[in-house]
């Protein structure tokens, strides 16, 4: 099959690479018939680039049809549409049966020090081969892909994989009371959901960024925005904008490699 692989420090390629294969029980092989490139990729493309290997395959927002599944796996069948989480989890550990998945006992990579096991992202979480690619091997497939009704378009529910519940998650740990105002700070794809999440709960948000192109965005979802252009000194800002109090809520969306601090560039380039 083709994928898209890793080869070093901003340099991938699309290769022949072997098919995926049925390896466990809980198993199962997906065709793939969408897949995005996320932002978190670009650690990948530079930062966390010691911790791949040439020919580690990229991608973890996926979804495409089951055409074959382990023993184990009933939840799902061959034919299926699925959208697969980017997060690989058991759903039957003490870790998932709190409802946090993202550091599964069972796919949890220990030797690291990190949480459960990721599609296509590094050795720190598992060096699992990642979704970019014509076919997937899902583990712990008895859980973790979500079967899409017929009828629904690959591009309505694929970024169900991983950056709309992430945004909805961000939302959610923020516990806004039922008038409160969030502030998100960045507004790239994350930060842009989490605020129309917050807008569709009813809540005031105001975005921080200083891109134009994602404040206009933002701005025209029914956003207040604050532009890091014009603006000295953001938490006094939003300390004013907010009758003296701040705001209810702050969800970070930034990210890794935020701009303006020449000293942890230095840090992560080293």
């Amino acid at each position: 099959m083709k994928a898209v692989t890793w080869q070093g420090r901003e340099k991938v390629s699309v290769d022949e690479v072997p098919d995926p294969q049925i390896q466990q029980p809980t198993d199962a092989v997906i065709e793939v018939t969408s897949t995005a490139i996320c932002g978190s990729d670009l650690h990948l493309y530079s930062v966390l680039g010691p911790f791949l290997s040439p020919g580690d395959i990229l991608g973890h927002e996926t979804m495409g049809i089951v055409r074959e599944v382990g023993s184990a796996v009933t939840g799902i069948k061959p034919g299926d549409r699925v959208v697969v989480p980017f997060n690989i989890s058991c759903g039957d550990c003490w870790m998932c049966n709190r409802g946090l998945f993202a550091q599964c006992e069972t796919t949890q990579v220990r030797e690291k020090g990190s949480g459960a096991a990721l599609f296509g992202y590094t050795e720190l979480y598992g060096s699992v081969p990642g979704g970019q690619a014509q076919f997937l091997r899902v583990p712990q497939a008895q859980f973790g892909p979500i079967v899409i009704p017929e009828g629904v378009p690959d591009e309505r529910v694929l970024y169900l994989s991983d950056i709309l519940p992430t945004a909805w998650q961000g939302v959610e740990y923020a516990e806004l009371p039922d008038d409160g105002t969030l502030a998100v700070l960045g507004l790239g794809p994350v930060g842009q959901l989490a605020t129309r999440i917050a807008r569709l709960r009813g809540h005031r948000v105001i975005g921080v960024d200083h891109v134009p192109e994602r404040l206009a965005l933002a701005a025209a979802n029914g956003v207040e925005t604050l532009d890091l252009n014009t603006v000295d000194d953001v938490a006094a800002a939003l300390i004013e904008l907010t009758g003296g109090r701040g705001p209810d809520g702050v969800l970070e969306a930034v990210g890794m490699e935020a701009h303006g601090s020449p000293v942890q560039s230095a840090m992560m380039e080293t």
